[in-house]
């Protein structure tokens, strides 16, 4: 497999790469697209988290569970729509709980979080790719025995990573995650089907707390 995705990406996670399993995953991806099914995000996106944080500037991991299956709307980062597109329903919580937590504006900020991954956010979906219109539609693929491998290895390479999981999807993922080396903050999913329980977590100043103390820039979230 000639897999495109940033270099040091590939340096770390090649082991994965050889495996039967993500062969497997491909062919299925390639026999669907030459069926004719529509694939979420495109294929030069499916990789975007990976070469917009590079494995050695990862410092906040924030796992999503699935991309958006309707049009226009994945763009290969958790939660993160393209510029111009309307703010999905977490988005929007997200961005509600960031103004309540650090007194910023965000009203006129876009829905790409491409600033938050270019300072070291990790916007990882377990799942990282879907069928048009079909939600959780790869869960079985086998994207997650990849993407729990790419958690794995952040726990193992790295030192004092903050890892941002909301919701009980993303929070079964603590078990890959050695705590004693990195930070683990959970809370409620931001989607309003969680009823408001995502509000008052404050993940954001606390990363920033978390990053400052230990001699790193805070990110900037209005980015």
């Amino acid at each position: 497999m000639n897999v495109i995705i940033e270099p040091s990406w590939k340096e770390v996670l090649q082991s994965e790469f050889d495996k039967p399993y993500f062969a497997a995953l491909a062919a299925a991806l390639h026999q669907e697209k030459a069926r004719g099914v529509t694939i979420y995000p495109p294929g030069s996106k499916i990789f975007n988290a990976f070469s917009l944080t590079p494995f050695d500037k990862v410092r906040v991991v924030l796992l999503g569970q699935d991309p958006y299956h309707n049009p226009g709307q994945a763009e290969g980062l958790s939660f993160s729509v393209p510029s111009g597109v309307p703010l999905p329903p977490s988005l929007k919580n997200i961005y509600r709980e960031i103004e309540t937590d650090l007194g910023l504006d965000m009203s006129r900020k876009d829905g790409s979080l491409r600033g938050w991954a270019e300072q070291g956010v990790f916007l990882l979906n377990a799942i990282l790719t879907v069928r048009a219109g079909a939600a959780a539609s790869h869960s079985r693929l086998g994207w997650q025995t990849f993407t729990d491998a790419v958690i794995q290895t952040i726990s193992d390479r790295r030192q004092g990573v903050v890892f941002l999981l909301w919701g009980n999807f993303a929070r079964s993922k603590k078990a890959l995650i050695d705590t004693s080396r990195h930070y683990v903050l959970e809370a409620a999913h931001p989607s309003p089907l969680a009823g408001g329980a995502f509000f008052g977590c404050r993940h954001f100043s606390k990363t920033n707390q978390i990053l400052t103390n230990n001699g790193s820039t805070p990110i900037d979230w209005s980015k």
